[in-house]
């Protein structure tokens, strides 16, 4: 399927399938950052729905367009990856997000740090190791640990800023195996690769691979890049995978697969766990991935570059669409912008038809006694029971605090999003049974504004409501 024009996949249902003006809109894009970025090659590929739905391709060589098969390198998209592991290693109990480095991988100078911290680059950790840059010299240069940090790991106070970090996932990688005592490699092929069948994602490149290449800044030629085994800090960068790898890879991001991460978990890697390092990142930092907002729509995903390589995987959960970029040459071309601007361009072009309306296949009558206007003082507020089974508390006016709730099973609900997320809404009830008001947070919610009959905090004017006499 190699050519220099798009390659399309279409899906098994017609309605993942693109338009013909989508997918033309797609290749202008691709051929316009090609030839702009300079790239020797580049290679996209888009998922909706679940499924690949598009791929495309450009090259300087006519004829020798790449194919969503042929390898390149994915640098830090890499971290994604460590990041699913150590997020397994949480899910089966055998550390928790909140431990100390210490209490798994004793000796490393740097075991105040959390599990966590290393996760969201907030360990205060040097972004890069001492010595020769790590990514154009050869691993065997680093042979332990304390040549990955130094002397003086730690550039930031713990804890206190994002401060992106590649000596912190060369950790997390020798933290899995600790943990797991087998080499990283080896826990990544047998507990992620294999299960999602993402076997054209490798360690070391395999053929068919593009080769990596330096184009010169001001005059159209180029020289190879030399493409090096990191060593301990392969779990940081060293991948090498493909446009169908990747997109199979965030469809697993979007919906999570049982046999590797469950849909709560890798939620929970999509959610923003650092503050934005200023300048850097407009979103933030979840859990191994990076977040950020374009066209109004929110991202998730992963940038990755290595001499030679430029790569992107972003994805839109609300528009259930996925967009990877891969192309061979050090700088010049926005793999980040560009993999956003395809999942734009399907977004817009052909927006996501919203499933049917259904209802409770069983009425759920306590929480239906629930639903309706509820008030915080004076401001009104609804509360509606979804066909999830979720309840979301959202004001009457255009702004203001909305959270959407999950029943805990000891008749309370916890909050999951927004200013009331880890919160609990309680129903609290009159000596009859009925409900006299909602504690949320110890915010009181009355059925009228500032009910004298419910216990509002500093109490309610006995003389109730009046105008300017």
């Amino acid at each position: 399927m190699s050519s220099v024009d798009a390659v399309e996949v279409a899906g098994t249902n017609e309605d993942r399938e693109l338009l013909p003006s989508t997918r033309r809109a797609l290749l202008h894009r691709i051929a316009v950052a090609q030839r702009e970025g300079r790239a020797p090659s580049l290679v996209a590929a888009v998922a909706r729905g679940g499924e690949i739905v598009w791929e495309g391709s450009r090259s300087c060589v006519d004829g020798h367009g790449p194919d969503g098969d042929v390898q390149y390198r994915v640098g830090s998209i890499s971290k994604t990856f460590t990041a699913v592991l150590v997020m397994r290693l949480r899910d089966e109990g055998l550390l928790d997000l909140e431990d100390s480095l210490e209490k798994h991988l004793p000796g490393t100078g740097a075991g105040e740090v959390t599990v966590a911290q290393l996760l969201a680059h907030t360990a205060g950790l040097a972004a890069e190791t001492p010595g020769q840059w790590w990514e154009r010299t050869p691993g065997s240069l680093r042979p332990g640990l304390e040549d990955v940090l130094g002397d003086e790991p730690f550039r930031h106070v713990t804890g206190r800023r994002h401060h992106y970090s590649n000596p912190g996932y060369a950790l997390l990688g020798s933290l899995v195996e600790a943990v797991r005592g087998k080499p990283w490699e080896e826990v990544l092929r047998a507990e992620v690769l294999e299960p999602l069948s993402l076997e054209r994602t490798t360690v070391e490149p395999r053929a068919p691979h593009a080769g990596g290449w330096a184009v010169h800044p001001w005059a159209d030629v180029m020289m190879p890049e030399p493409a090096e085994h990191l060593g301990l800090m392969a779990p940081a960068g060293q991948l090498w995978s493909t446009a169908r790898d990747l997109a199979r890879f965030a469809v697993f991001l979007t919906r999570g697969d049982e046999r590797v991460l469950g849909a709560d978990s890798v939620r929970e890697m999509r959610t923003a766990a650092s503050p934005p390092e200023p300048g850097v990142a407009e979103g933030g930092y979840g859990l191994g991935m990076q977040l950020t907002t374009a066209g109004g729509r929110a991202l998730a995903g992963h940038s990755g570059s290595l001499p030679g390589f430029v790569a992107c995987l972003w994805l839109s959960e609300t528009e259930d669409v996925a967009a990877v970029v891969l192309a061979n040459c050090t700088s010049g071309l926005p793999a980040a912008a560009l993999a956003s601007d395809l999942v734009g361009i399907v977004a817009e072009a052909e927006p996501r038809i919203p499933e049917p309306w259904k209802p409770f296949r069983e009425t759920d009558e306590v929480a239906l006694e629930l639903t309706g206007p509820w008030y915080w003082g004076t401001a009104p507020h609804v509360l509606r029971l979804n066909a999830d089974g979720d309840m979301l508390l959202a004001t009457v006016a255009a702004t203001g605090r909305a959270a959407r709730f999950r029943a805990a099973g000891d008749g309370n609900w916890t909050g999951l999003s927004g200013y009331f997320a880890g919160e609990t809404l309680r129903a609290v009830r009159r000596a009859d049974g009925s409900v006299g008001h909602l504690d949320v947070g110890s915010f009181v919610f009355t059925r009228e504004p500032y009910d004298a009959g419910a216990p509002v905090p500093g109490g309610v004017d006995p003389q109730g409501w009046r105008g300017i006499g």
